[in-house]
C-alpha cells in the first residue's frame, strides 16, 4: 500500500524516534524525520508534510517557538508529543495553534488516533468560529443538527439555550481535540470577553445535566483538567 499522508516527525532522541516511526510506517505513513528546530522549518517548508508531531525539548529551540513560527504562515497540524505534563504548558501549545497534546509516556492507539483526527480536520478545512457549519455530527445516541440548530439523543430534541447549542455545536466540529477554555469562551462569546472561566463552567454543568446519564461520568463531553473540554469522535 502507499503512503497516503507524510508525517513530519520533530524528535532528537533517537529510541523515541524509532519507535514513533515504526508506528506510523507500519500504518502506511510516509515519515521525515527532524533532529532540531531548524532542521524542522526547512523540511516543512520545503517538503509540505501532512501533519507534524513535536516533541518541545529540541536542542537549538524551544517547541513553543517553533509552533509559533509555523503559524506565522501555515496552517498545517501541529501535534505535540511531550515529556512535560503541566496544565500550563499544554494551554500555551495549544493556544499557540497546536492541534493537539499528547503526553509521553502514550500508546500506540493514542498516536495513531490522535493523528487520524488531525489529518480529517485539515482536510475538512474546519472553520474557526463555525460559521457556515451545516449537514450533522453523529456520535452513539447524540446528533447535532448544524442546519435546524438542535441537539437530540435518541432522536428527542434536547433543549438548549442558544450558548449551550453553540458551545456543543463548536466541540462537535472539532470532535476529538482539546479545544482550550480560552479558546471557548472567545467564540462563544467574543474576543473581548473575560476569561473568566466560571460562566463556561455553569454552561457546561447544564449541557451535561441535560446530555450525559451520569454528568460525573460523561459519554460525550469530557474535561482535560486545568486546560479545556473535548468531545468525543463521531461515528
Amino acid at each position: 500500500m502507499s503512503n497516503a499522508y507524510t508525517i513530519l516527525l520533530v524528535e532528537d532522541e533517537a529510541n523515541i524516534a524509532g519507535f514513533m516511526t515504526a508506528i506510523l510506517t507500519a500504518n502506511h505513513y510516509g515519515v521525515r524525520r527532524a533532529r532540531d528546530g531548524a532542521e524542522a522549518m526547512m523540511m516543512v517548508s520545503s517538503y509540505c508534510p501532512d501533519a507534524v508531531i513535536l516533541d518541545l525539548g529540541l536542542p537549538d529551540v524551544d517547541g513553543m517557538d517553533l509552533i509559533r513560527k509555523i503559524r506565522e504562515w501555515s496552517q498545517i497540524p501541529i501535534i505535540v508529543v511531550s515529556a512535560r505534563t503541566h496544565e500550563r504548558d499544554k494551554v500555551s501549545a495549544l493556544d499557540l495553534g497546536a492541534d493537539d497534546y499528547i503526553t509521553k509516556p502514550f500508546g500506540t492507539s493514542e498516536l495513531l488516533a490522535r493523528v487520524r483526527t488531525a489529518l480529517r480536520h485539515a482536510r475538512a478545512g474546519s472553520i474557526p468560529n463555525g460559521a457556515g457549519q451545516s449537514g450533522s455530527f453523529c456520535a452513539g445516541r447524540l446528533r447535532v443538527d448544524y442546519d435546524k440548530r438542535h441537539v437530540y439523543l435518541e432522536e428527542e430534541d434536547i433543549h438548549l439555550t442558544q450558548n449551550e447549542y453553540r458551545i456543543v455545536a463548536l466541540l462537535a466540529q472539532y470532535a476529538g481535540r482539546v479545544l482550550t477554555y480560552d479558546f471557548l469562551i472567545k467564540n462563544i462569546w467574543g474576543p473581548n470577553a473575560a476569561g473568566d472561566n466560571q460562566i463556561l463552567r455553569v454552561n457546561m454543568a447544564n449541557i451535561r445535566r441535560k446530555l450525559e446519564k451520569n454528568p460525573a461520568a460523561p459519554e460525550y463531553i469530557f474535561t482535560e483538567m486545568g486546560v479545556g473540554y473535548r468531545m468525543i469522535e463521531g461515528d
